[in-house]
């Protein structure tokens, strides 16, 4: 049973977990994922079919991801305000359709509109189906229902490659987009029975200024990072993520003392929470950009094809899936700080030992070497996702949610801009004059040390940071007075 709370957040009474509303939400999350980086692959046939430049087909990309950036700020007051179940449903309808309107699109104006409007789906179905899951789940089980959330950001960059060139080259681009229909309706028959119903506040008012200098900024700070990796050469990068700053700027100024912000900024006084915006930024954007520079270098550094590349690429799904079943338990057993600092010391290990592949080295050691990557990589977000929500307050919890979620799509467009930044300088200033993967190597030792910023950040936590979540028993039996002396003992007659 779903109620409202003075802020017009809807609560569960029960706090019952329900996987099965955790596994249709990590669904929805797969589509919006996917569908944010899947069309590379096609963008030759879609220029092609339309007669234009490849070039300007990246605008359907750079449309899509701002405006998924730019629109999740207004879903948590759209959450609260409306409800959460009439969003999340919305939400599904509006990608599927959208997702239509792509496939029949006649021209690369018509498509990119259609895009957009898939973006304003993909915006409220991740923040809100995520608020949806968390407000349902117990602390206690907090780390199970993350582990649901998780793997479609994990797989989707991996996977995007494989699935778009398969669709591409077997059917034709348009099936990228035809794929969504079954999926969209299939979770919008299944969120109607699942998500449990709540009224939003009818009164919940909405910060205006708020909402538009931060929209402003995402957008100018996404905008940026695609500039900064489409046309390097220009200026127009750095002004668009200077302005993109200054505006997040005037709204932390704004929000600080407006009477109803569009965000609680106090969740940045949570140690836990505070650790997903600082060490947890570094690590998210250091994972993205391997999904871009590792099929990269293979492709134009070992000269192999690009199924080769896509076929070893997948070893980090592998280490993803292969590790998924553990995480929870190791969490459990070592704490969120020691598995933290391990996946992000781990990581960067790899990261150094990707820079000194070359093409004579052993496929399986290469191989072996990316499962490991994908273990670790999974080790670290399922801690992260986690750990930011231990202490968080029910109050706050929709705020919370909705930064989280801007940080994670700025962290992840970053990763690719800083990959290609650091591409081009070490190419530049010919660090690696006679091997052609040698601006690639530079790369990794770059990332690899960028990560080690995450890793003095997670050793800075408490030793028993997140505890209710990671170990909720112990955590209760150390919150309990001890007993007074002789409690328990029985006097003699």
């Amino acid at each position: 049973m779903a109620v409202s709370n003075s802020r017009g957040e809807e609560t569960s009474t029960s706090q019952a977990w329900n996987p099965r509303l955790a596994l249709l939400v990590a669904a929805t999350f797969f589509m919006e994922f996917l569908d944010g980086t899947i069309l590379t692959t096609a963008i030759p046939n879609i220029a092609s079919d339309f007669g234009v430049p490849a070039a300007d087909v990246n605008i359907t990309m750079t449309a899509y991801l701002m405006t998924v950036a730019m629109g999740i700020p207004l879903s948590g007051w759209l959450a609260e305000r409306v409800g959460a179940r009439k969003v999340f449903c919305f939400a599904i309808a509006l990608f599927t359709l959208a997702s239509l309107a792509c496939a029949v699109s006649p021209d690369l104006t018509v498509l990119t509109l259609s895009r957009i409007l898939q973006g304003a789906g993909g915006a409220m179905m991740v923040p809100v189906g995520t608020l949806l899951v968390l407000r349902g789940t117990p602390k206690s089980e907090l780390l199970r229902a993350t582990a649901f959330l998780v793997w479609p950001a994990l797989l989707a960059p991996v996977l995007a490659p494989l699935v778009g060139g398969a669709l591409t080259t077997y059917l034709s681009w348009h099936w990228i987009f035809l794929i969504n229909l079954p999926l969209g309706a299939a979770a919008f028959i299944a969120a109607l029975s699942l998500v449990p119903a709540g009224a939003g506040d009818s009164t919940r008012r909405l910060d205006w200024l708020g909402l538009l200098l931060t929209t402003t900024g995402v957008g100018a700070l996404v905008v940026g990072l695609e500039l900064a990796t489409a046309h390097p050469d220009g200026p127009w990068a750095a002004i668009s993520a200077a302005a993109g700053v200054c505006a997040l700027a005037a709204a932390v100024l704004w929000m600080k003392r407006a009477n109803n912000p569009l965000f609680d900024l106090g969740v940045f006084s949570t140690r836990t929470f505070r650790a997903m915006a600082t060490g947890g930024f570094v690590y998210r954007l250091t994972i993205s950009s391997v999904p871009f520079l590792l099929p990269l270098m293979f492709q134009t550094g070992f000269g192999w094809s690009p199924l080769h590349a896509g076929i070893m690429v997948a070893a980090v799904f592998i280490g993803n899936i292969g590790i998924k079943p553990a995480t929870t338990p190791l969490i459990r057993r070592f704490g969120f700080r020691a598995m933290l600092v391990f996946g992000s010391l781990a990581s960067a290990v790899t990261f150094a030992l990707c820079a000194l592949l070359t093409p004579d080295t052993p496929q399986a050691l290469i191989f072996a070497l990316l499962v490991c990557s994908g273990a670790f990589r999974s080790i670290g977000f399922s801690a992260y996702a986690s750990v930011q929500y231990a202490d968080i307050a029910p109050s706050q919890l929709t705020s919370a949610n909705s930064v989280s979620a801007t940080l994670v799509q700025l962290a992840a467009g970053a990763g690719i801009a800083v990959g290609a930044l650091l591409i081009r300088i070490f190419d530049g200033v010919a660090a690696f004059p006679t091997d052609q993967a040698g601006p690639f190597r530079g790369a990794f030792l770059t990332m690899a040390v960028l990560m080690l910023f995450s890793t003095a950040d997670s050793l800075s936590l408490h030793r028993q940071a997140g505890a209710e979540v990671s170990r909720p028993g112990q955590a209760r039996a150390e919150e309990q007075p001890p007993p007074p002396p002789g409690a328990g003992h029985v006097q003699p007659r």
